[in-house]
């Protein structure tokens, strides 16, 4: 076993990389990170890090703390560093909501830690549990393939080892690992799915799992011949994570379903045929308006489409927007301004030989501020504001404006805008100001960095 894990690293070139390890401290992550701490001795893998990660679900009280503080013994008596974080006691107790929680969790500690890699103990039983319960959620050919070796930053070097596998390894390394409660709990759907119906097929099949992971594999390979044909495509199709909508909607719709499919799938949420269905509906239903929609995924997601993006955003919890849209700083003077992890800078005009002043739509803009009595303000947008397009006569409302520009609502927020406190200078990134606009020649080049 311990060679499997070190070829899947090798194959990856992991081998001296930072890793976070998803440390349950059950049988398949003990297992898991038992075999990376021997690697460890050897030379080949002596520069990897590894990070134990356990998430608390917090659904089991004085039981899951428990599971936690044997977690960090067996990870800190090994010598790994443990990193631990206890969900709210909010957290839906469902399979898909875990799941997403878990996955922030893991995007938290890649980030901490500036990891390369995540490692996840999902095993070959897990695998046939995954395309059975697809198959009867009905997600077609792409959902069949089961759980991929490796997703973005996410490997899972126990992929092909079963768990009859782990348990012996386990027993004979002397493990104690945790035993979830929950694992038997059967109103959960994979647990009654492997508990209940995987033994009642074994009656027909005595290697249904083995069966199961064939279909994966079959699967994988058809697929491949569908994604030969999509990368001709998707280059035009995609803006990095976002659809562009113009060139989606030249597709056949079997094309579409498949793009959805996949692109759902690519953001870890588990949905059946009629779940993309609804998300297609939704999409053609949105992708001639110019302000959009929003559909909701699941907790911590939204879908949006308008007529030029088809993509996921965040939502934003009301303590969080709020705390985000109070936020002011005062422009005193030319200068440079700290706004979170970027920069506002004022700086005077330098002569250039040739100059041409359109209305800049990006983060800097010529300006002329020779009418303009400090101090400004820059903050996000409020109700009431109202701005003077350059180029056209009388003001009109932000909201108005922002329409007119085919912002997004959900990108709306977040926005900084310039101020005197009276009207709006400039909304970076969108447009000016007729009160800073250059007719003539600039004073000052404005700069978000």
């Amino acid at each position: 076993m311990l060679k499997k894990v070190a070829d899947f690293i090798k194959k990856h070139h992991l081998e001296d990389k930072t890793i976070i390890v998803g440390f349950s401290g059950g049988y398949d992550s003990m297992c898991l990170l038992d075999i990376l701490s021997k690697l460890k001795n050897d030379e080949t893998f002596s520069d990897m890090t590894i990070i134990a990660a356990h998430f608390n679900h917090n659904w089991r009280g004085e039981e899951s703390l428990k599971e936690q503080e044997v977690a960090k013994i067996y990870a800190t008596s090994k010598g790994f560093e443990f990193f631990t974080k206890i969900a709210p006691t909010g957290l839906k107790k469902t399979e898909n909501e875990a799941r997403i929680a878990r996955y922030d969790f893991f995007e938290e500690a890649l980030e901490n830690y500036d990891a390369e890699a995540v490692f996840t103990a999902h095993n070959k039983d897990d695998n046939a549990e995954t395309v059975l319960y697809r198959t009867i959620k009905g997600t077609g050919l792409f959902g069949l393939k089961g759980i991929s070796e490796k997703r973005n930053l996410f490997y899972r070097p126990l992929l092909k080892i079963s768990r009859k596998e782990i348990l012996e390894y386990c027993n004979i390394n002397n493990l104690a690992p945790n035993n979830d409660s929950s694992n038997l709990d059967i109103k959960y759907s994979r647990n009654y799915l492997r508990l209940n119906i995987i033994p009642a097929l074994e009656k027909i099949n005595p290697n249904i799992k083995e069966a199961l992971n064939s279909l994966a594999e079959i699967a994988i390979s058809e697929n491949a011949i569908i994604e030969e044909y999509l990368t001709t495509i998707k280059y035009k199709l995609f803006d990095e994570d976002r659809l562009k909508t113009e060139e989606y909607k030249k597709l056949s719709t079997p094309v579409k379903m498949r793009i959805l499919h996949e692109f759902i799938q690519n953001i870890d949420l588990d949905y059946d045929y009629k779940k993309i269905k609804e998300i297609y509906d939704f999409i053609e239903q949105s992708i001639d308006k110019k302000n959009g929609s929003t559909l909701s995924l699941a907790t911590a997601k939204w879908l949006y489409a308008d007529n030029r993006h088809i993509e996921t955003i965040p939502k934003m919890k009301a303590s969080e927007l709020s705390k985000h849209i109070d936020k002011e700083i005062v422009i005193d003077s030319e200068g440079e301004y700290k706004i979170g992890t970027k920069t506002l800078i004022i700086k005077p005009y330098e002569e250039e030989k040739v100059f041409i002043f359109p209305e800049s739509t990006a983060n800097f803009v010529y300006t002329d501020l020779s009418s303009i009595k400090m101090p400004l303000t820059l903050r996000h947008r409020k109700d009431g504001d109202v701005i003077n397009p350059f180029g056209m006569k009388g003001t009109m409302k932000l909201k108005k404006y922002l329409n007119s520009k085919g912002v997004p609502r959900h990108n709306r927020d977040s926005l900084w805008i310039l101020t005197d406190n009276e009207e709006i200078l400039w909304v970076a990134g969108v447009g000016l100001s007729n009160k800073i606009g250059v007719t003539k020649k600039p004073t000052h080049v404005i700069e978000i960095i």
